[in-house]
């Protein structure tokens, strides 16, 4: 056991990983769906409940969109929203008391200009930080025929890490696209990145995933 204790501690984190046999791809089915979590304005703005780097995010997610719409793709956006009289309030809206300001009409819950949904986009309204928890997500895949999901949003280490293990537990292949990801800070956003990777997801730049469903879509977004 000393031994074995000792070769391990002489290895890098990768190796770890690929010895205990994590690291695995799903790759990508037949038929994909854009999973946008929570890019409205207050996650977005680091003066709010945002940092910096999900601005970027936001729009590395805009050719994606895009390209979904044209491809006549399934999109799906998240916003977290309370009711203003703070009856549906629970234990996450009290853990993070800015949360509670996200109600339906106020400016921060808002999903960001630049993504805003049009006719055809299912708007999925959470209290909790899967997308999953709570709302018809599974059912409204399962129903458009979906078995793989394409990732973006905020943030990296919660609710797009949350909606992530909850994806591939309903069985769904899951693609987190790293550019595309966001968080208040790059540790977090790293750490979790490579933790999905090793466990749950797929992970891909834009551009990659774009030259991908490219080839199986076979025309040009």
């Amino acid at each position: 056991m000393p031994k074995l204790i000792h070769k391990y501690r002489d290895m890098n984190t990768e190796e770890i990983y690929q010895r205990q046999g994590f690291g695995r791809t799903t790759g990508i089915g037949q038929r994909c769906c854009l999973l946008m979590v929570d890019f409205v304005n207050s996650f977005v703005d680091p003066h709010q409940l945002g940092g910096p780097a999900i601005e970027d995010a936001v729009q590395a997610t805009v050719p994606l969109l895009k390209a979904f719409r044209t491809w006549q793709l399934p999109v799906v956006h998240t916003r977290v929203v309370f009711e203003a009289d703070g009856s549906d309030r629970n234990l996450f809206a009290t853990r993070v008391n800015a949360l509670q300001a996200l109600t339906e009409h106020a400016a921060g819950s808002q999903i960001v200009t630049e993504l805003a949904p049009i006719a055809n986009e299912w708007v999925v309204r959470k209290q909790g930080a899967s997308a999953f928890f709570n709302t018809a997500l599974a059912d409204w895949l399962h129903f458009h025929q979906v078995d793989t999901l394409v990732v973006t949003g905020c943030t990296t280490s919660g609710c797009v890490r949350a909606t992530v293990v909850d994806a591939v537990q309903h069985n769904f292949r899951t693609v987190v696209v790293s550019d595309a990801v966001g968080d208040r800070a790059m540790e977090p956003h790293q750490a979790n990145l490579f933790d999905m990777r090793q466990k749950y997801a797929d992970i891909m730049t834009g551009d990659a995933l774009l030259s991908h469903l490219h080839s199986l879509q076979g025309n040009s977004p």
